[in-house]
């Protein structure tokens, strides 16, 4: 990826210079092995910079306001009464089993890792690092490409910090695990590089729910690599959710790879930050491996959120399913691209790829492109895609109810954006997500009141 201008190269040059004086103490928290990768994460992103617009998997984002800024790392300064008042005010769930993290630092005060099965390892990934490093050698940093995403290279070099579950063979984990995340403003414009790590054994069973928090509207950058490993007949139930602030910056990488009859149902809902992306890559490795895909963004105002799918089926007997709903208001600008590739010998793959699109504004836009590449011949792949207003029977169909318009509108939007909430399995998040949904949809009713 060709670099655009000098002042990308020098903020390059400076994430390269902070690499290189990292203290003795940081180079001591990582394994041997673990630094020689770090070594070639921070030479490949020094040869790739920031994504330029010329190439076609970032060419409807534009990054030069990340790659002129020189962030600082997150110093997790944040106190208790701040973070329980952004939970209660962005998100207001929490977890019985939850890991904390105050500006990519972990809390002890703030987690709860309480009644958890026998061999279930939850926890830092710091301190699991420094106890039990053989655990973490075959799966930590294996299969986040580097030389796929300059972000995913950039986590890989400076990561510290992060989520780690691991589930022994035949352990079922009841209770959700929350990897909470909160960044803070106030210290002028900082970078956290979260990295996530879950492993689940065979016959093993676990969900988790990644929240991504902002308080206040600083200018900060979270940069977040999560690695799923699931072994043969493993089931993993997943939940993201972004509610960073408004002048924020989201860069994300979720990686999955799939043993035999492995299943993953992965729901991810974007309502914050000023620009996000976010590149989902599923390896479907093992025969009757399954995974099912939910998206959701609810964008106004300028906001901006780039949602890249990437399913591989490498074996026979794989299903996937991905649905990514939009709503886009104001000025804000959505981008979907979801490709789904089917290797030779992957017969009988069943795949199902749709994008739905709503605009509720002239000015408002969206960017989607399904892509499928077929090299086998024995399968059943679709796709599709749209993109309009508010359906104008529908809409007549409420007025002629006695609602009003304003009130109508409200209702088919939510309806449009349930659809995807109602697939998160857990309930008391899937109903505080519902509650923050109507709260986000009639602040803009009132808005749109109060310009008449």
């Amino acid at each position: 990826m060709p670099r655009e201008n000098v002042g990308q190269q020098a903020t390059v040059e400076h994430y390269v210079s902070k690499f290189g004086t990292r203290t003795a103490a940081d180079r001591a928290a990582s394994p041997e092995w673990l630094e020689d990768i770090r070594k070639k994460a921070i030479g490949r992103f020094e040869e790739a910079g920031f994504p330029s617009s010329r190439d076609e998997r970032w060419r409807f984002t534009n990054f030069s306001q990340l790659a002129t800024r020189t962030f600082a790392l997150g110093n997790g300064n944040t106190e208790r009464d701040s973070l329980e008042q952004a939970v209660n005010t962005k998100l207001g769930w929490r977890s019985d089993v939850r890991l904390v993290f105050i500006d990519g630092r972990f809390s002890h005060e703030l987690s709860s890792l309480d009644d958890l099965p026998n061999g279930v390892v939850v926890g830092s990934l710091a301190e699991v690092m420094n106890n039990n490093t053989a655990a973490l050698h075959s799966h930590l940093a294996s299969i986040a490409d580097i030389a796929d995403s300059p972000f995913t290279a950039l986590n890989t070099a400076f990561f510290s910090e992060g989520g780690i579950l691991l589930v022994p063979d035949g352990v079922w984990v009841e209770s959700p695990i929350q990897f909470l995340y909160l960044t803070s403003d106030g210290r002028g414009e900082s970078v956290t590089h979260p990295r996530n790590l879950v492993a689940v054994g065979e016959n093993a069973q676990a969900t988790i729910a990644e929240c991504y928090l902002g308080k206040g509207n600083g200018c900060t950058w979270t940069n977040s690599v999560t690695e799923c490993v699931l072994a043969n007949a493993a089931h993993l139930t997943a939940h993201r959710v972004q509610v960073e602030g408004a002048n924020a910056f989201h860069t994300a990488t979720t990686q999955c790879r799939q043993g035999r009859d492995s299943t993953i149902r992965f729901t991810t809902v974007d309502f914050g930050s000023a620009l996000s992306r976010h590149d989902l890559n599923f390896q479907l490795n093992g025969t009757g491996a399954s995974c099912s895909i939910h998206g959701l963004s609810h964008l106004r105002d300028k906001q901006h959120a780039d949602n890249q799918t990437n399913i591989v089926h490498s074996t026979p007997n794989c299903t996937s399913v991905e649905r990514f709903n939009g709503i886009y208001d104001d000025k804000s600008h959505g981008v979907f691209t979801g490709r789904v590739l089917v290797e030779p010998g992957a017969q009988q793959t069943d795949a199902i790829q749709s994008s739905r699109n709503l605009l509720l504004s002239d000015t408002a836009r969206v960017d989607v492109q399904p892509q499928l590449e077929i090299f086998a011949d024995d399968v059943k792949c679709t796709h599709g895609a749209t993109v309009g207003p508010i359906d104008d029977d529908a809409l007549f169909y409420l007025r002629s109810k006695g609602i009003t318009a304003d009130d109508a509108r409200t209702m088919l939007t939510y309806g449009f954006a349930a659809e995807i909430v109602d697939t998160i399995g857990t309930e008391s998040l899937r109903d505080h997500l519902e509650a923050l949904l109507r709260s986000r949809l009639n602040a803009a009713k009132r808005d749109s009141e109060g310009d008449l």
